[in-house]
């Protein structure tokens, strides 16, 4: 796969620990601006007044980009979306932003986390997982996104440090995305009005959305389980390991052929 120039350069200037600790300090100082600036403000105080229009939809979107790559919870800047700009527009603006943060996300984490974090994937859970990833990622990631059990940046750098390809991971993203992302705006938009069926109607799929991922997350997680253990399983029932295996299966052949 093609990578730009200043990728390659990182890549050959910088060990893989260094750009782990290069990604570690980035995402220190984007939590420490979340904590100094407080988006979660524009709930209470609302847009600058200098920004109107399709503008302030556009810098919406980017800083919610921004903020979702800083670890900003999505629910709050849905929220605020529809509270500021309504449904329509707060969706467009929310749904970019989901977008344009989780390629920001998994940028990172590819470029300066996946060579010194790859060598720690150990254990039967994490090889299951991150095979799930690699070899399934689009319908992997698209079930994470529709089902949202796991946590949006957990979900990006996770992806970033499998093998899943970069495209694939994005359109998964955006179409994922899109009901509870939804749902959030509406909610937000209306919070005005509780008693309104929009608003009742938009928190009950948030609800229902969560028990449902619930449910999925603890079936994926037996499934994994299960294909985690599968050659552990077999191993035991033949009565012998890889390597020792190998060495008496040979032994018979050898002998044979001596006499």
């Amino acid at each position: 796969m093609f990578e730009p120039v200043p990728v390659r350069r990182s890549r050959v200037l910088l060990p893989p620990r260094a750009r782990l600790a290069c990604l570690a300090v980035i995402l220190l100082a984007a939590g420490a601006s979340v904590l100094l600036f407080e988006p979660q403000r524009l709930l209470a105080a609302g847009w600058p007044p200098q920004l109107s229009g399709a503008g302030a939809v556009l810098v919406f979107g980017l800083a919610y980009g921004v903020c979702t790559a800083a670890l900003v919870p999505r629910p709050i800047l849905n929220l605020a979306a529809g509270a500021l700009f309504g449904a329509q527009a707060g969706f467009a603006a929310s749904l970019g932003g989901t977008v344009l943060g989780a390629g920001l996300s998994f940028a990172l984490g590819r470029t300066l986390g996946q060579e010194a974090l790859r060598p720690y994937v150990r254990g039967r859970w994490l090889e299951a997982a991150d095979g799930q990833l690699s070899r399934h990622g689009f319908r992997s990631m698209l079930a994470i996104r529709l089902f949202p059990g796991m946590p949006f940046a957990v979900a990006n750098y996770a992806a970033a440090v499998s093998r899943m390809r970069y495209l694939p991971f994005l359109v998964a993203t955006g179409l994922g995305s899109v009901p509870n992302t939804a749902a959030y705006v509406i909610a937000g938009s209306q919070a005005t009005s509780p008693t309104s069926p929009a608003f009742l109607v938009s928190m009950g799929f948030i609800v229902l959305s969560a028990a449902v991922a619930a449910v999925v997350g603890w079936r994926k997680r037996h499934r994994i389980a299960a294909r985690a253990e599968a050659p552990e399983a077999v191993v035991s029932a033949a009565g012998y390991s890889g390597p020792e295996a190998g060495a008496g299966e040979r032994e018979p052949a050898g002998a044979g052929t001596a006499s």
